[in-house]
């Protein structure tokens, strides 16, 4: 006979499939079964895609593309203008479904959220058959699908909910977390970047199987203080609890380039798009802030930030994009290569102005 354990908990990651595509496919027959992209600019001139629908995606076409990219992998491809205003209540709609089975609920954005039900309001039990109903909801009220993953901890549900999209329900349980995260590619451990996925892969690091070989402070030395998170997140450890007050304390994007930069006119591009990427996730969030940015990565892996706050809140692109390029302009760069460039917007409406100026991770 199997024992429970009780100090288990029953997380449940959930994710709209191509949600704001989504919306619009739901709303504009027209749309339906033709590759759109929500955002970004028909004649390819600036933009960036903010979601795609999945006929799109068969052709490459992935959010934060820009526009021009986008053109050139699928011509057919229909651009339309963001309604955040309706993407916002559609988000009420999916969040009031969500409070007939917890309170204890997560959003990380519009299209997603973790949620606990160790305790389920209805008495269900079984987190799986909550998933169930929750999708269930959301196709019978709302026309639209969602992704589910099921599991005991925060960092794997949140993967499982990935794997089988779109409409998509993954369970992995205690049994199978082990084995699930030793198979599991480092590229696919969120927190692990590009850079840092690269890093590991010429380190010989492919898989969990290949990090938990590492010692904690082998981990700490070769990424930082990440390497705590790595050393217990391949031993199917996350602690961390599903926080329904979380506030979302700063939105950034940041880009790791092939080659150093070293032409002005570069960099203001990358500038430019990495500030319509955060302008949309502001958006997306419905959020206003105060505070601009810049984070800068040299050749010699020597880093700065550079900041400027505002005493109205703001959420338009040009703010973003202006104040990232005036920073960037008052950072001395004679003879020096950029290596990265990041964007990011902090200090928002009805929030305590802080001063660490770091940008952070948006999961």
């Amino acid at each position: 006979m199997t024992v429970k354990n009780p100090s288990y908990r029953k997380i449940i990651h959930i994710d709209m499939d191509a949600f704001y595509a989504s919306v619009e496919q739901r709303d504009n027959p027209a749309y339906r079964g033709k590759p759109i992209a929500v955002g970004g600019s028909p004649q390819g001139r600036g933009g960036v895609v903010a979601t795609a629908s999945y006929e799109a995606r068969k052709f490459g076409v992935r959010s934060a593309m820009p526009s021009k990219k986008a053109l050139e992998l699928c011509p057919d491809v229909i651009f339309v203008g963001p309604r955040f205003e309706v993407y916002k209540a559609v988000s009420t709609q999916i969040r009031n479904i969500f409070e007939r089975y917890t309170d204890l609920i997560e959003p990380l954005s519009l299209d997603e959220a973790f949620l606990d039900v160790t305790e389920d309001k209805q008495q269900i039990g079984s987190a799986i058959d909550i998933a169930k109903a929750i999708k269930q909801a959301i196709r019978n009220e709302l026309q639209l699908t969602a992704s589910a993953g099921v599991s005991i901890n925060k960092f794997i549900a949140k993967i499982a909910s990935d794997m089988n999209k779109p409409d998509g329900l993954t369970f992995i349980g205690p049994s199978r977390i082990q084995s699930f995260i030793d198979d599991l590619g480092v590229e696919k451990f969120f927190g692990v970047g590009k850079v840092t996925a690269e890093k590991m892969k010429r380190m010989g690091l492919h898989t969990g199987a290949d990090l938990k070989k590492l010692s904690e402070p082998e981990l700490v030395r070769h990424f930082g203080k990440a390497g705590k998170f790595y050393y217990n997140i391949v031993r199917g450890i996350d602690e961390r609890q599903v926080q329904p007050h979380r506030e979302t304390k700063s939105i950034s994007a940041e880009d790791t380039f092939a080659y150093d930069l070293k032409d002005l006119d570069e960099m203001h591009d990358a500038v430019d798009t990495l500030s319509q990427i955060v302008y949309e996730r502001v958006r997306r969030h419905g959020l206003k802030g105060r505070t601009v940015t810049l984070k800068i990565k040299f050749h010699d892996f020597k880093q700065i930030t550079r900041s400027q706050s505002f005493p109205q809140p703001f959420a338009d692109l040009e703010t973003i994009r202006t104040t990232g390029r005036k920073l960037l302009g008052s950072t001395d760069l004679e003879e020096k290569r950029i290596r990265l460039l990041g964007i990011g917007v902090s200090n928002f409406e009805g929030q305590v102005e802080t001063s660490d100026g770091q940008l952070r991770i948006e999961y």
